[in-house]
């Protein structure tokens, strides 16, 4: 059985790439392309770019079953609602939603459609999640320091990986203090650190930095290539038509829950 995807911001760098990742497989059919730019360019297999504000009438019509969004907030919460109307499973990869977003989003999805929305798509970065929880049950009284680097016209810092690795740790040692950069003076306390540097063209670097007496320890992933986004998107599309309505995260993709 083919299933049907939709992709949202189409002319992307991610959404070209995810669209790439789609016609890789026999059981996997792109039937919409959705984008603000280069609207009615053809995207291969009889498909166009269509007009975001089309979008309800767009996936009724090619059948779609799942929409990718890989775009901005602001776009992805009304592309949410619309397509849960519609009925369309989701894959929601945008990062920097303020709470308020997160809980339309939330309320649009339950009980209508299955949604995967994670930071992240990258198998590693998943199981990077994994061990810095692990290290930090391990390093108790450890100093935690969360390091990020990304390209320079990345939107929001931290990054949306860094701020789930926060949790991650947060949730591990019991620490409610979060300190994002440092200047002037004054001693550390017991808080978690993160720094972002937006730089060049980096994809996306991450470090947790576990110091104590006389040691410390570094997990770390480097991107060099969106594909592992793309790939993780696509494989999370193939996996959300064929569970319950609900939210899910990519761990939930790879069986780590």
């Amino acid at each position: 059985m083919t299933a049907k995807i939709a992709v949202a911001g189409a002319r992307g760098r991610m959404g070209q790439l995810i669209i790439e990742e789609v016609r890789r497989f026999d059981d996997l059919a792109l039937v919409a392309g959705f984008d603000i730019l280069g609207i009615g360019d053809p995207l291969g297999g009889g498909v166009a770019v269509s007009d975001p504000s089309d979008m309800g009438e767009v996936l009724i019509r090619s059948g779609a079953e799942v929409l990718i969004d890989f775009t901005i907030p602001a776009a992805t919460l009304e592309n949410v609602q619309t397509a849960s109307q519609e009925g369309v499973n989701l894959v929601v990869g945008t990062t920097g939603f303020t709470p308020d977003q997160r809980w339309v989003m939330a309320s649009a999805i339950e009980g209508r459609v299955a949604a995967v929305i994670s930071p992240n798509y990258s198998v590693g970065v998943n199981l990077f999640w994994r061990l810095i929880d692990e290290a930090a049950r391990s390093l108790s009284g450890y100093d935690i320091e969360v390091m990020e680097a990304h390209h320079r016209n990345k939107m929001d810092a931290p990054s949306g990986t860094a701020a789930e690795a926060v949790r991650v740790l947060a949730e591990a040692t019991g620490r409610d203090r979060v300190v994002y950069g440092r200047e002037g003076q004054g001693l550390r306390g017991d808080e978690i650190g993160v720094h972002a540097i937006r730089a060049g063209d980096i994809v996306g670097d991450h470090t947790v930095l576990f110091a104590g007496p006389g040691e410390r320890l570094e997990i770390k992933h480097q991107a060099s290539s969106r594909q592992a986004f793309a790939t993780g998107a696509v494989r999370a599309a193939r996996w959300v038509v064929a569970v319950p309505a609900g939210i899910y995260s990519m761990a939930d993709v790879l069986g780590q829950k």
